[in-house]
Parts: C-alpha cells; sequence; structure tokens
C-alpha cells in the first residue's frame, strides 16, 4: 500500500507526483497510455511561465524526468474498477490491484473531434483543439474556427486580435454563447460567421491548406483556404468509472472546488476531470500541486 495513487500521468498527475513525493509520501502513478496528455501533441508550447517556448513533446519529456528522477513509479496499465469510499482506496487494474490511503483522480478529458477526412493527419500540423495554445503561430493568416458555444466565439475573437480572418463555422442557426460575446463576434470586422454548415474535410500538403464545408440545408459546398482549424466542440471527461462513487455534473466533469476535493474524503482531483473555467498546462500544475498537498494534510490527519 502507497500513500497516494495517481490516476493519469499528464502535466496535473505528473505534478501532483511532484508535490506529493517531495511532501513524503510514498506515490505511485497510473497510466492507461503513454505518460504526458494531450499535450504531448502540441508542435510548440509558449504560454508557460519561465519557459519561453518548447515543444509539447520535450515539456512532457522534462517532466517525466523529474518525476522518475525522484523516484516515483509509473505503472501502465487500464483501470478497471475503483473502491474510493474505505478509508484503504482500491484501484483495480488489469491483473493487478493497487491499495492507497489517498486517490488524486488526474485522468485530463478529451477534446470532442469533428471526425472528418484529414483531422487526424493534420493534428498539430494546422488541426489545433485550443487557440490560446496556438493562435500565435497563425498571426496575420486565415483561420477557422468549429463551434457554436461560449468557447468557439471566445476562440474567434482570440484569434481575430492577431489574424487576418477567422471563419467561424458552426452546423447550427442560432449559436449558442451568451449574447454579449455573440454580439461582439458579430461586431469583429474580421470575423465571418457561417451556419448552418459542417466541415466535410480537411485539406492540405504537409500542413492544412484549406476546408471544405457543406451547408446543411442547401447542401452545396465551399472551399476556405486557410492554414489551421481550431476545433471547439467540447470536451468530453471520461469519469463514467467514477459515476457510482463521485458527484459529477451535468457534462460530466468531477465536482470539485480550488482546493480539489471531491465528495469523498482523500479522494482528490486535478486537472481537465473536475469542474473549472481554464484548463490550461498552467492550471493543470497548479491543481497537481494544490491536489498533492491536500493529500499530504489528509495523510498526516488520518
Amino acid at each position: 500500500m502507497v500513500d497516494v495513487i495517481i490516476l493519469g500521468a499528464g502535466t496535473a498527475g505528473l505534478s501532483a507526483a511532484i508535490y506529493a513525493v517531495r511532501a513524503g509520501l510514498s506515490v505511485l502513478v497510473i497510466e492507461k497510455n503513454y505518460h504526458g496528455g494531450q499535450i504531448v501533441n502540441t508542435p510548440e508550447v509558449e504560454n508557460y511561465p519561465g519557459i519561453p517556448r518548447i515543444t509539447g513533446f520535450e515539456f512532457v519529456e522534462n517532466l517525466y524526468q523529474q518525476v522518475t528522477g525522484l523516484g516515483v513509479e509509473i505503472v501502465y496499465e487500464e483501470i478497471r474498477g475503483v473502491d474510493l469510499r474505505p478509508a484503504v482506496k482500491t484501484i483495480s487494474a488489469a491483473g493487478h490491484e493497487y491499495q492507497a490511503r489517498t486517490v488524486i483522480i488526474a485522468n485530463g478529458a478529451a477534446h470532442r473531434h469533428l471526425n472528418c477526412p484529414g483531422e487526424e493527419k493534420f493534428a498539430g500540423k494546422g488541426v489545433s483543439y485550443c487557440a490560446a495554445c496556438d493562435g500565435a503561430f497563425y498571426k496575420g493568416q486565415d483561420v477557422c474556427v468549429v463551434g457554436g458555444g461560449n468557447s468557439a466565439l471566445e476562440d474567434a475573437l482570440y484569434l481575430a486580435r492577431t489574424c487576418r480572418k477567422v471563419y467561424l463555422i458552426h452546423r447550427g442557426n442560432e449559436f449558442r454563447a451568451n449574447r454579449v460575446t455573440v454580439n461582439a463576434v458579430k461586431a469583429c470586422p474580421n470575423v465571418e460567421l457561417i451556419a448552418n454548415s459542417t466541415v466535410e474535410e480537411i485539406l492540405g500538403g504537409d500542413l492544412v491548406e484549406a476546408v471544405e464545408i457543406r451547408h446543411n440545408m442547401q447542401f452545396h459546398k465551399r472551399r476556405l483556404d486557410v492554414s489551421g482549424i481550431f476545433v471547439a466542440i467540447g470536451l468530453e471527461p471520461q469519469n463514467q468509472l467514477f459515476s457510482s462513487s463521485l458527484r459529477l455534473d451535468g457534462a460530466g466533469y468531477i465536482v470539485a472546488g480550488e482546493d480539489c476535493k471531491t465528495n469523498i474524503p482523500g479522494v482528490f482531483v486535478a486537472g481537465d476531470t473536475r469542474t473549472k473555467k481554464v484548463r490550461q498546462l498552467v492550471t493543470a500544475a497548479a491543481d497537481g500541486a494544490v491536489a498533492a498537498t491536500e493529500a499530504a494534510q489528509y495523510c498526516a490527519m488520518t
């Protein structure tokens, strides 16, 4: 048995591991896939404080080396079941059971994809799921944003500051964002709203060069010459495994405040998987630090 099991080896989970081991806790990290999470596919990171520029892969490897250098064990297994309510928590994986006094859930959230031809091919080569992360690379260029909610419209406004032209593509007729944001987008001179339309294909050679869209009612197609496409159609938390024990919100995120505490004592949550407004590398790292600190205090008191 260890003091803390961390589920997920992304930025939040690995940051939690650093703070936990430095607090004197014994730590085990369990990761389903490759360590690093979604940021590993980002070609350039320029918004992490203190690091002017780094690739996502380099960032992840630096974090991984720091964690393993502290003696933290990372096992790569898929979690099959959890028992979080007892004082000793049990995590069941493929053929193994692990026990801990505390658990930090840092399994992230997956961006919803368009699932159209070219999306996977051009991921990180013109297809992005984070305007704040990658928008600066498209200064003076034409781009498009896909989505109709607050995130999509905020991304369009953000990109319009530096991009020459921003196409905002939404499959519905009415944008779901709040009225103030919708009015701001409509008033922005270099944003073109394209409603009732769906991205059919992403085109290019080595990098994105265009998207082909189809009007959902008139069925005609149109080609937009763009160098970047920002997909903002929401995130999908992967929290079904915890739904019987942890409180989730309507979208499936684990309910927790800035203290990262869940409704079960000794169980904490960090990063994109919890209820929060800003989902960035820096907030994931901050959550990891907070969750590990809370876990250490819990262990000291029980």
